[in-house]
């Protein structure tokens, strides 16, 4: 699949809890560029210079998203995103009035925001008053000076952040959900949430060397994964299941959050690198590739099972076809009918197959390779899948000089992963060493083949 990365988005609404983190007080959710107002009337006077106005502005909006990307609250088992505590926020007061010039200014650069350059979070935009209290980051009497002195919006932000500072502009504005995904992840899952749990792993196992590297972080929940969450869970007192639950993930959002102190003025910050993901979160008429591929195979299956569904070319291009099939099975599923692939149809997707796969009755296949099971094998794996891959393997591997031959153990060690690797290599495929849909499919495909020459 195409890689893709995974930048702050500005949201349609925020949830602003009206007093301190554990006050019992309500929470209101807004829409945001109206809480930006809010915001800067209540926090700004709207007779200031239009360059101060613009600088603060634009802290007001990179502070929010930066509570809103890290997670802040959600992470601490809070159901808001933000406070109108100045103690540990910005002022919110609800139904206030909003002064006209600010108004245009917001509407102006709300998908705004600060970052550091090389990276891609929010900027932690730390400001005070400047009077009555002073911090390290910006004072907001101080922005009218530099103002009234010639200066820009940008050079008053440089003046209080540093030099080496950035304006993202005309960021996508999207719906904004926590980011658990819903369900556990486990050994055999793959997609872009296991990546981005095995980044946020091995970061924190740079302060907490106890919890073991994973090496290779492809987004494929293998046995190095399932080790580093489960000594995570013993060092953190959360139950040392090895899969990511909810208090978990938000565990883990919370630590890594907190070392790279994304949420303080001077942290270590996210790199462009640290948030490309492996799988694609959105597939459509004109794209290409594996991903299409895996789609167009599960909904093969889906429909073989189900006369209601449609079958399509598995080509690997998302033509028309796949787009009526895709359309099909949304219509069929309850979910909106647009012909994208989007994560809520891929959930659905993925979840129906397994379900399928899972009761099929016993001896549906016959003496022919069995149906991919539902979840990637990889190194460190075992069970009957593994045994049905290397069964499958070891005959090809008899057949072709390219791919060696293996025991049957249900062991998925080293001389499975070379197998597997050979394979890929031999029918052009991702030597990743893993075994997806599509790997599983074509190795059954010849599997079969050589069971036919046999017979």
């Amino acid at each position: 699949m195409v890689a893709e990365a995974l930048l702050p988005v500005i949201p349609q609404n925020i949830t602003v809890h009206l007093g301190a983190p554990s006050q019992g007080a309500e929470n209101v959710t807004v829409n945001f560029v109206d809480y930006i107002k809010n915001v800067a009337s209540s926090e700004i006077y709207p007779t200031w210079p239009e360059a101060a106005l613009r600088a603060n502005i634009y802290a007001i909006i990179s502070y929010a998203l930066n509570r809103i990307y890290t997670e802040w609250y959600p992470s601490r088992g809070y159901n808001f995103d933000i406070t109108n505590s100045t103690a540990v926020d910005q002022a919110f007061v609800p139904d206030r009035e909003i002064y006209e010039n600010i108004s245009l200014i917001v509407d102006d650069i709300f998908n705004d925001y600060v970052v550091r350059q090389g990276e891609v979070q929010p900027l932690f935009t730390q400001f005070c008053n400047g009077t009555t209290s002073t911090c390290a980051g910006l004072s907001q009497w101080g922005t009218v000076g530099l103002a009234n002195d010639g200066f820009t919006p940008y050079q008053i932000l440089q003046n209080y952040y540093g030099e080496n500072i950035g304006i993202v502009e005309n960021a996508p504005v999207a719906d904004v959900e926590n980011s658990y995904p819903g369900v556990p992840l486990k050994i055999g899952d793959a997609g872009n949430n296991v990546k981005i749990i095995q980044t946020q792993l091995n970061r924190i196992s740079d302060n907490y060397p106890a919890i073991p590297k994973i090496d290779e972080l492809n987004g494929v929940f293998g046995v190095d994964t399932e080790n580093a969450v489960r000594k995570f869970q013993q060092i953190f007192d959360l139950q040392p299941t090895g899969e990511v639950d909810k208090s978990t993930w938000y565990k883990i959002k919370q630590y890594y959050v907190g070392v790279k102190q994304l949420s303080d003025l001077v942290g270590e910050g996210i790199t462009l690198s640290e948030v490309q993901v492996p799988f694609s979160n959105r597939l459509q008429e004109g794209n290409q590739g594996v991903g299409v591929k895996t789609v167009q195979y599960y909904l093969n299956i889906l429909a073989y099972f189900n006369p209601a569904l449609m079958m399509v070319p598995l080509n690997g291009i998302f033509g028309a076809e796949t787009t009526a099939a895709v359309r099909t099975f949304q219509a069929f599923y309850g979910l909106p009918v647009t012909g994208i692939v989007g994560i809520n149809t891929w959930n659905t997707m993925n979840r129906i197959y397994t379900e399928t796969v899972e009761n099929l009755r016993e001896g549906y296949s016959g003496n022919r390779g069995k149906l991919y099971p539902g979840y990637f094998l990889s190194e460190g794996m075992s069970g009957q899948a593994v045994r049905d891959l290397q069964t499958y393997l070891s005959l090809i591997g008899k057949n072709y000089n390219d791919i060696p031959t293996i025991p049957v153990t249900g062991y998925f060690g080293e001389q499975t992963r070379a197998a597997v690797i050979a394979f890929q290599n031999a029918f052009g495929l991702d030597p990743s060493g893993t075994v997806g849909p599509i790997t599983w499919n074509t190795i059954v495909q010849q599997y079969d083949f050589l069971i036919g020459e046999q017979n």
